[in-house]
């Protein structure tokens, strides 16, 4: 699998949380040579599924999400600009000047950009003042509200950062909607894989949507499979570069990251803390097949499994991710090479549960 042409194309798909399509037509297409099935359900998930060799493995879900965070759009005004509302966190200090992708009610997008007033107009104590939301707008180059409802933009369309692609030195990528088109193309390299080397354990692969939107798409995808295991696939923060100098052991190139413990601890409170067996067969992986591995645990963020774990009985979850750098920003980082260790750890894990895998937390 060429890693970068299958996140060129993924990155390049506009698709808000809520507004996945375009992703999941991508997902389907390059998960149809590999899977036995591929289906996207109701909510819009894209599932592909390997029929193990054995009935009584364990079930088991892999899951990556689909969507980004953006905006919505708020109000048109008379003069043709837009107001919007953020979907997700994006980080206000980054707007202003910022070229967007709008959508219209067809499911076609426009170039737009947010507006910023001119360095020369700005007085002093602007100059180093952060805009809220509710001070900024979008500019299409439309001249009255009727010329933007004539191309289709409405109330509640969305807007998302202009989709980019770029290779740095070496296999580094800089790019939109990293966070987690790279976890979705991880996923097309499992599948390439799990063709090629038939689970014990029946696996599904679901690229989920409505993540960013307070996470949900995942959660209705395994009330649907009905997993024992869930490996979430998501970024992981890179502890390497000087903004983040002493956060975490983690750096860009050191290979997958498995989480041990995540919490958000602002406003959803809720986490993570990784099942100990799956932990163990991950390290059990690493070593035996020379696959690096390391290891993060921290308060701000989560997952998925954050829900999907009390599904059920409990389903057995852990996070494993790629680093990454500059999350939610219109311009996030990550590394081939973790990438593709990522994908072979997660086979590996994958193909050696078996019947016999303990699924108790301890």
């Amino acid at each position: 699998m060429n890693y970068f042409e299958v996140l060129e194309e993924l990155v390049l798909q506009e698709g808000l949380s809520g507004h996945e399509a375009k992703v999941a037509a991508v997902m389907k297409k390059m998960f149809a040579p590999y899977a036995d099935e591929v289906e996207g359900d109701r909510a819009g998930n894209v599932i592909a599924k390997f029929q193990g060799t054995d009935e009584a493995a364990p079930t088991v879900m892999v899951v990556a999400h689909m969507d980004s965070l953006g905006f919505i759009i708020r109000r048109i005004e008379d003069n043709g600009f837009i107001q919007f509302d953020r979907l997700g966190g994006i980080p206000e200090k980054v707007l202003p000047g910022l070229q967007v992708s709008v959508g219209t009610i067809n499911g076609t997008y426009l170039p737009g950009m947010i507006a910023i007033k001119a360095h020369h107009n700005t007085p002093p104590e602007e100059k180093m003042k952060v805009d809220g939301f509710r001070s900024l707008f979008i500019d299409i180059g439309a001249k009255s509200k009727e010329e933007v409802l004539a191309a289709g933009i409405h109330v509640g369309c969305p807007v998302v950062y202009k989709p980019s692609f770029t290779r740095l030195m070496g296999d580094r990528i800089m790019a939109t909607t990293l966070d987690d088109r790279a976890g979705c193309a991880v996923l097309v390299d499992i599948a390439e894989r799990l063709k090629a080397n038939r689970p014990q354990a029946t696996t599904y692969l679901v690229a989920s949507v409505w993540e960013e939107f307070n996470i949900r798409g995942a959660v209705i995808a395994s009330r649907k499979i009905k997993p024992d295991i869930c490996l979430y696939l998501d970024c992981s923060q890179d502890g390497s570069s000087p903004d983040m100098k002493n956060f975490n052991n983690t750096a860009m190139g050191g290979g997958p990251a498995v989480c041990l413990y995540n919490f958000h601890s602002r406003g959803t409170l809720n986490g993570c803390i990784g099942h100990q067996g799956l932990y163990k067969l991950a390290l059990k992986v690493s070593e035996e097949k020379g696959i690096p591995m390391q290891e993060t645990a921290s308060l701000g963020w989560l997952t998925e499994t954050a829900y999907i774990q009390m599904e059920q009985e409990y389903v057995a979850c852990l996070d494993i991710g790629f680093p990454h750098r500059y999350a939610h920003s219109p311009t996030e980082e990550v590394q081939v090479s973790d990438m593709i260790e990522t994908g072979r750890l997660l086979t590996e894990m994958i193909t050696a549960i078996d019947r016999d895998f303990d699924l108790k937390r301890f």
